[in-house]
């Protein structure tokens, strides 16, 4: 049985992990069009990489600079879809080599 105690460091753990996964992110911009019509909130640095400007509040419906209406989801649930150079998305990576997982954690 989950009592309040467990149920908090349960959540402790699920946080730690989200973190964990949110690390792994090398900010290539891909998922969010950086290679075809992007988001209007994803800006690139000067390293070459990307950031969005309203990422803790960036879910749901948002518009690309192009004018298209799309739905912002947790790049989880587009891992199975194909976008613009998603050969530098190290998700899909990790998709295709699930052992590169383990390597992949350490490094974070």
């Amino acid at each position: 049985m989950l009592n309040k105690t467990n149920y908090s460091s349960y959540r402790k753990y699920l946080k730690a992990k989200e973190g964990q996964w949110e690390d792994l992110c090398r900010r290539c911009g891909g998922c969010c069009g950086a290679y075809d019509d992007p988001c209007k909130h994803l800006k690139s640095k000067a390293d070459k990489t990307f950031f969005c400007t309203i990422y803790r509040n960036r879910l749901g419906e948002r518009e690309s600079v192009g004018g298209e209406i799309f739905d912002c989801v947790q790049v989880r649930k587009i891992l199975h879809t194909h976008w613009r150079k998603d050969h530098l998305c190290v998700y899909k990576k990790i998709i295709k080599n699930p052992l590169s997982a383990k390597s992949a954690f350490k490094k974070s």
